[in-house]
């Protein structure tokens, strides 16, 4: 269980790509910020403002660290293996098929859980567009989980089957469409930042942490949803051009950039509305995404941002700007959806590449005989996401989600460190500065970051690993391709040939890879 896959069989095809080295550091960060500016901001502010208060301030600055030192780690790892699968794949050349198939099983609950995350955001945003501008009543029960105070969230699980229908058939998302939705998210938050800050009172900080530095780190922990993404930036090192100068700016300067606009969104949040959060009896924060919560919103008129399932457009309405948040809520309508293919692209991605490896059974691949789709996993994950997003609150989801992520970022962390001291000599197109410092401050940070998260979080988490390893030992252990002398290099598609999975914005047509192959 401790082989890996040889990493020059793994690099064969990477060279064989040859990609055109075009991208300077003014575009790698457009990139970045078009990655990482989405959800979280729009959906998770009231969920950090339950946990710190105005505190969240902090949080968002704390996650952002932990991530732009990820990200320079990833970065290293994704400049010397370009290739599908990210962080399975790196783990799988470094540190062995166990560590790497439980990489691709974190990665496999990241996605999914994030998908019914965002879909959950979307139905709030969505519901609340919906009761404001056309004034039609939605009761509770058909709009939130049983968790927050409902039965079940039909819109959020309406929006997973239909981008699952859309992955089914192969529509694709045009990298032309997906720079709108950017600039559509970019404009509603700098238009929401613009109205805000004028109306800001100082007085509205105070007191700053009223559940202390515990509840600053549990926000924090939460918060890094609305940074995933940055590694948009780090699997675009073969395309770089001087990428050991341009990667750092990139990853950094995108970083940077997110943070101040999360900050500055955020004093629009609590300067204008006040973001101190509901106090149970027993003088501690209630639990965001709970049923005392809810019922606690419910007697209080639902007048606090915390309470609120679409806090951007709550706010404006809040200060006297009810038609433009309306239209934030258009935009995020609009847009989130887009996340949700690309959370749900992404977990078929690595369903693929797993079974590829034969560490997963060869018929979850299995091709539509029509849409040339691999239909199986798609619809398998698209269920899921479905269920996830009916029946649980975004925090949860978001906090689960986060617990693969920062697990598979922690990995990706030591793996950089492995491999520097097991292969030094290695062509580096990219190497993380200040190696022996960055990479324990990466997977330090997302050790810390995993431990704020809540106790039923991690629970959960080491449930699914357990789940996990039972998987590998009863089938991938002895199935997969290393364990059957089976070295050849399948990557040299990253969408497999005959196969027509919608691509990543920016990524090359299915088939592309093939026939440059």
């Amino acid at each position: 269980m401790w082989r890996v896959k040889p990493l020059d069989a793994i690099l064969a095809t990477a060279e064989k790509k040859s990609l055109h080295r075009s991208l300077g550091p003014f575009q790698l960060t457009m990139l970045g910020i078009g990655a990482i500016i989405g959800t979280g901001i729009f959906v998770l502010t009231a969920e950090a403002a339950q946990k710190a208060g105005p505190g969240m301030m902090a949080a968002f600055v704390i996650a952002g660290f932990v991530c732009a030192v990820a990200a320079l780690c990833y970065a290293e790892m994704a400049a010397m293996v370009p290739v599908s699968g990210s962080a399975y794949t790196y783990s799988y050349a470094v540190m062995g098929e166990l560590l790497a198939w439980m990489v691709g099983w974190a990665l496999i609950l990241e996605y999914a859980i994030a998908a019914g995350a965002v879909s959950v955001g979307w139905s709030g945003y969505v519901v609340g567009l919906i009761q404001n501008a056309f004034h039609v009543h939605i009761p509770l029960t058909l709009v939130r989980g049983p968790l927050d105070g409902g039965l079940v969230n039909l819109p959020a699980a309406f929006i997973a089957l239909v981008v699952t229908a859309l992955l089914v058939i192969g529509t694709k998302e045009s990298a032309t469409v997906n720079a709108v939705l950017v600039a559509v998210k970019v404009t509603a938050l700098t238009l929401f930042i613009v109205l805000a800050l004028p109306v800001m009172h100082m007085e509205q900080f105070t007191p700053f942490a009223p559940l202390g530095f515990k509840g600053i780190s549990a926000a924090a922990a939460s918060i890094f949803f609305a940074y995933v993404g940055f590694d948009a930036v780090s699997t675009a090192a073969e395309e770089t051009k001087n990428p050991q100068r341009n990667m750092p700016i990139g990853l950094i300067g995108s970083l940077a950039i997110c943070t101040i606009f999360y900050l500055l969104v955020a004093a629009g949040v609590i300067g204008s509305v006040g973001a101190q959060p509901v106090m149970g009896a027993d003088g501690q924060g209630m639990r965001p995404g709970s049923p005392e919560l809810s019922a606690a919103c419910q007697a209080i008129g639902d007048a606090k941002v915390v309470c609120s399932k679409e806090a951007l457009a709550w706010t404006l309405r809040t200060i006297g700007f009810a038609k433009i948040g309306n239209l934030i809520g258009l935009a995020a309508g609009l847009a989130l959806p887009s996340v949700v293919l690309m959370m749900m692209y992404g977990q078929t991605r690595i369903f693929f590449v797993m079974s590829r490896d034969g560490l997963l059974p060869e018929g979850l691949s299995k091709v539509h005989p029509k849409f040339h789709t691999p239909h199986v996993i798609t619809m398998i994950t698209g269920v899921f996401v479905a269920l996830f997003s009916a029946f649980f609150p975004v925090g949860v989801l978001a906090d689960v989600s986060n617990s693969g992520t920062l697990f598979a970022f922690a990995m990706v962390a030591i793996a950089v460190m492995v491999l520097r001291r097991t292969d030094p000599g290695r062509a580096r197109p990219f190497r993380t500065p200040a190696v022996m410092v960055v990479a324990p401050l990466a997977a330090a940070g997302c050790v810390y970051l995993f431990f704020s998260l809540s106790k039923e979080t991690q629970i959960l988490f080491f449930g699914w690993a357990a789940v996990g390893l039972l998987v590998y030992f009863l089938y991938g252990y002895r199935k997969s391709n290393v364990a059957r002398g089976v070295v050849e290099t399948p990557e040299l598609s990253a969408d497999a040939p005959h196969i027509h999975i919608p691509p990543m914005p920016g990524a090359p047509a299915p088939g592309e890879a093939a026939e440059r192959g």
